[in-house]
C-alpha cells in the first residue's frame, strides 16, 4: 500500500488492528475508516520517521501510554471520530515535532485536571470537542503559547473556568461551535487581546437580553469576525452591529450560510459614530424567508461610507437602493454574483452618484438579458476597470454600446452570445468570451493582451492584425484543424497559446514553425491535450524531427470517420439481407420452436379449455364462421371452438398464440382449401400440429 514517497494508504481496508511490519522508511500512514479498537505499545515502535499518522473514523477506545513514544518526528496526528473516553498527557509526551492535532468527535467529557498538551511546544492547530464535551478547566491549555488555529466543538459545553484560555498568547484563527451565549462570552473575555480572527458557528442570536452578554466583544482586538450557520433577528441585528462598531481593530465582517428572521425593520437606530476600521463585508448564502419584503436599509446608511470591499453572494438580492449605492463612496470591490438582479433593477442600483470609487464589479449568475442596458447603466463608473457579467443570458448583442471609459477586463463567458459586434469596448486588455456559440472572431481591439475563446465553434484562429498586442490566447475545445503561416505573421508578442482539445490534423512541421518562426515561448496543441511543446520544441520528450507519428495519430478524425462509415454500411447490408430473406422472422420462429420443445409433454387437463382449434384461411372465413362454427357450437352437446379472431390474446405474438391455442385444445380442425395451401400461417399451424403428433405422441 506504499508509493515511492513512502505514503502508505491503508484506509477503508476493514483492519481490526494496526498492521505489523511497519518500518522506518514510512513517512505517511493512513489507517482511517477501519475497525481498529486499540493502539498498543509495539504497533508503531519502528516507524521512527513518520511525519503524518491518520487514524480518524475507527473505533479506538484504548491507547497504551507509550504507543507514540518513538514518533519524535511526527507532525500531524488525527484521532478524530473515535471512542476515546479520556485524554492522557503521556500519549503526547514525546511528540516534540507535532504541529497539527485533531481530537474532535470522540466521547471524552473533559480534558482532565491538567493540560494534555504541555509538551507540544510546536503545536500550531488544535481541533477538539464532541457532543459530550462539557467542561474546560484552568490549566487545560498550559504549555501552548501560539496557535494558528484553535477549533472547539462544544455544543453542550456547560462549564468554563475563567482564565482557561488566557495562557495562549496568540491565536490567529479561533473557531467556536458553542450554543450557550453565557459560555461564549466567558471564553471571549479570555481572548480579548489574543485572537486575530474569531469565527462563531451554529449560535442563535434571537434574544436581545442574551446578546447584551456579548458587549464584552467590543473590547476585543480581533481584526475579523465570522458568523457561520447562525440565527439573527430584526431585534438582535442592531445590538450586534453596535457591539461590532466599538471593536477598535475590526477590519472584516463575514456572514456565511446564516439565517435572518425579519425584513430589516430594525427599530433601534445605530450609534451616530461609525467604525473607523471596518472595511470588508462578506455575506454568502444569507437566508431571508421574506426577502421580497426587505426594507431599503436606510438605518445602516451611515455605516457604509468607509467600506472598500463588499461581497453579497447567493442571497436573492434583486435591488440595491440608490441611496445605499450613493453612500458607498469608498467602495472599490463589489461582488453581487448569484443573485436576482435584472436589467432595470441594475439601472436603479447603479444610479448616478452611486459607487463612485468602484474598480471591480462582479455581476455573474444574475438575470441580466440586455447588454446594451447593462453597459449603459454602468457607463458613468469612471474608475471601473474589471467587470464580470458572465453566466447571464444576453443572446444577440447590439452593434454599439456605451461602457465605462477605463474598462480593461470584461468577462462575457457563458452568456449565449452567437456573434461579437462593435458593442465590445476597444479599451479592453483582457476579454473572456468562452463557452458561447461564436464561429469567428474579428474585432479590432488594439490594446488587448489576453483573449479567452475556449469552448466555442471556431474553425480558424483569430486574425493577428486586429489584436497585435495579444500575449496569451486560449482557443481550447473549438473546431480548429490547422494553422497557417499567415495567421502568425503578426503575433510577435505572443507568449502562450493554448489550442488543445481541437481537431488538428497533426504536423510536426507546423508546430516547429509556431515555435521558431512566430517566437511563441509556450504552445499547447494537444490531440487532445496529448503533447505539450516547450523550448526546445518537443513531443513527449522527443525532438520534433525524430518523431514519426502513426496514421491514426495524424489523421484520427479521418480514420474514425471511415471506420464509422464502414460499420454503418455493413450494418445496412445485414439489415437489407435480413429483410429480404425474413431472417428476423426465422429467428423468432426458431425461438418459438425451442420454447415449445421445453414445454411439458401434455397440458394438464384443467388447462384444456377448447374441444378444437380451428385452422383456416382468412379467405374462407365467411363459410367457417357462418356455417361450420354455427353448426358445431349449436350442436347437442355443443362443441367449444377456438378461433383466432375471437380467442387469441391481444398484443401477444401470433406464434405464441398459435402454440398456446393448440395445446389448450383437444383436437385441431383444418379447413382444407386452395387458400389454406397458399397461406403461410396455415402452413405453420399444420406444422405445429405435426410436432404435437410425432414429438408428444398426442393425436
Amino acid at each position: 500500500s506504499c508509493d515511492a514517497s513512502q505514503l502508505c494508504n491503508c484506509s477503508s481496508m476493514g483492519l481490526d488492528f494496526i498492521p505489523m511490519g511497519l518500518t522506518a522508511k514510512i513517512r505517511v500512514l493512513n489507517l482511517s475508516h477501519n475497525r481498529i479498537k486499540r493502539i498498543q505499545s509495539q504497533d508503531l515502535q519502528q516507524a521512527v520517521n513518520l511525519r503524518a499518522l491518520l487514524l480518524q473514523s475507527n473505533q479506538i477506545s484504548s491507547i497504551d501510554e507509550d504507543s507514540f513514544q518513538s514518533l519524535a518526528k511526527l507532525e500531524l496526528l488525527d484521532l478524530s471520530n473515535n471512542s476515546l473516553a479520556h485524554l492522557s498527557p503521556v500519549w503526547f509526551g514525546q511528540l516534540f515535532s507535532l504541529q497539527h492535532l485533531r481530537l474532535q468527535g470522540n466521547s471524552y467529557r473533559e480534558l482532565g485536571q491538567s493540560s494534555p498538551f504541555s509538551s507540544l511546544r510546536n503545536l500550531s492547530s488544535l481541533h477538539l470537542g464532541n457532543p459530550q464535551f462539557s467542561v474546560i478547566r484552568q490549566g487545560n491549555f498550559e504549555g501552548i503559547d501560539l496557535l494558528q488555529q484553535l477549533w472547539i466543538d462544544g455544543s453542550n459545553l456547560s462549564q468554563y473556568e475563567q482564565g482557561s484560555l488566557k495562557s495562549i498568547k496568540k491565536i490567529d484563527h479561533m473557531i467556536l461551535n458553542i450554543t450557550s451565549i453565557n459560555i461564549f462570552s466567558e471564553i471571549v473575555r479570555d481572548l480579548l487581546h489574543s485572537v486575530t480572527w474569531l469565527e462563531v458557528r451554529r449560535m442563535a442570536f434571537s434574544i436581545v437580553a442574551e446578546v447584551h452578554l456579548l458587549r464584552v466583544m467590543s473590547s476585543s482586538f480581533a481584526k475579523k469576525i465570522s458568523f457561520r450557520q447562525t440565527l439573527l433577528t430584526d431585534a438582535t441585528v442592531p445590538e450586534i452591529a453596535s457591539i461590532l462598531e466599538d471593536m477598535p481593530k475590526l477590519v472584516e465582517l463575514e456572514l456565511v450560510d446564516c439565517r435572518l428572521l425579519g425584513t430589516g425593520q430594525w427599530k433601534m437606530q445605530f450609534q451616530a459614530k461609525q467604525s473607523q476600521t471596518l472595511r470588508v463585508l462578506t455575506i454568502e448564502k444569507l437566508s431571508i424567508e421574506k426577502f421580497y419584503l426587505f426594507t431599503d436599509l436606510q438605518s445602516v446608511e451611515g455605516l457604509l461610507s468607509l467600506f472598500t470591499r463588499i461581497t453579497v453572494q447567493n442571497t436573492k438580492v434583486f435591488l440595491v437602493p440608490c441611496r445605499i449605492s450613493q453612500h458607498l463612496r469608498s467602495l472599490e470591490y463589489l461582488d453581487l454574483s448569484a443573485n436576482l438582479l435584472g436589467d432595470l433593477s441594475l439601472k436603479h442600483s447603479a444610479c448616478q452618484g452611486g459607487w463612485p470609487s468602484l474598480q471591480t464589479l462582479n455581476l455573474s449568475q444574475n438575470s441580466l438579458s440586455d447588454l446594451e442596458i447593462t453597459s449603459k447603466s454602468l457607463s458613468h463608473l469612471g474608475n471601473l476597470i474589471v467587470l464580470d457579467i458572465s453566466q447571464n443570458n444576453f443572446g444577440e448583442i447590439p452593434g454599439a454600446c456605451e461602457w465605462p471609459k477605463n474598462l480593461k477586463y470584461l468577462n462575457l463567458s457563458s452568456t449565449q452570445i452567437p456573434e461579437l459586434t462593435n458593442c465590445i469596448p476597444r479599451t479592453l486588455e483582457v476579454l473572456d468570451v468562452s463557452a458561447n456559440n461564436l464561429k469567428e472572431f474579428g474585432l479590432q481591439l488594439p490594446f488587448l493582451k489576453e483573449l479567452y475563446l475556449t469552448r466555442n465553434q471556431l474553425k480558424t484562429l483569430p486574425g493577428a492584425a486586429p489584436i497585435p498586442n495579444v500575449v496569451a490566447l486560449s482557443v481550447r475545445r473549438n473546431k480548429l484543424n490547422s494553422f497557417s503561416k499567415e495567421e502568425f505573421e503578426s503575433f510577435k508578442r505572443m507568449e502562450l497559446l493554448d489550442a488543445s482539445d481541437n481537431n488538428f490534423i497533426c504536423s510536426c512541421e507546423f508546430l516547429s514553425f509556431i515555435h521558431h518562426e512566430a517566437g511563441i515561448a509556450r504552445v499547447l496543441v494537444g490531440w487532445p491535450d496529448k503533447y505539450v511543446c516547450d523550448s526546445p520544441l518537443a513531443v513527449r520528450g522527443a525532438q520534433v524531427g525524430a518523431v514519426h507519428l502513426s496514421l491514426m495519430e495524424c489523421h484520427r478524425s479521418l480514420v474514425v470517420s471511415l471506420i464509422c462509415v464502414l460499420v454503418f454500411l455493413v450494418l445496412l447490408l445485414l439489415v437489407a439481407v435480413g429483410y429480404k430473406y425474413h431472417v428476423v422472422w426465422y429467428l423468432r420462429m426458431t425461438w418459438a420452436w425451442l420454447q415449445a420443445k421445453r414445454k411439458p409433454k401434455r397440458a394438464p387437463p384443467k388447462d384444456v379449455c377448447y374441444d378444437a382449434f380451428v385452422s383456416y384461411s382468412e379467405n374462407d372465413s365467411e363459410w367457417v364462421e357462418n356455417t361450420m362454427v354455427q353448426e358445431l357450437e349449436q350442436a347437442c352437446p355443443p362443441f367449444r371452438l377456438c378461433l383466432h379472431k375471437r380467442d387469441f390474446v391481444p398484443g401477444k405474438w401470433i406464434v405464441d398464440n398459435i402454440i398456446d391455442s393448440i395445446e389448450k385444445s383437444r383436437k385441431t380442425l383444418f379447413v382444407l382449401s386452395e387458400h389454406f395451401v397458399r397461406s403461410e400461417w396455415c402452413k405453420y399451424e399444420l406444422d405445429f400440429s405435426h410436432f404435437r403428433l410425432f414429438d408428444e405422441n398426442n393425436d
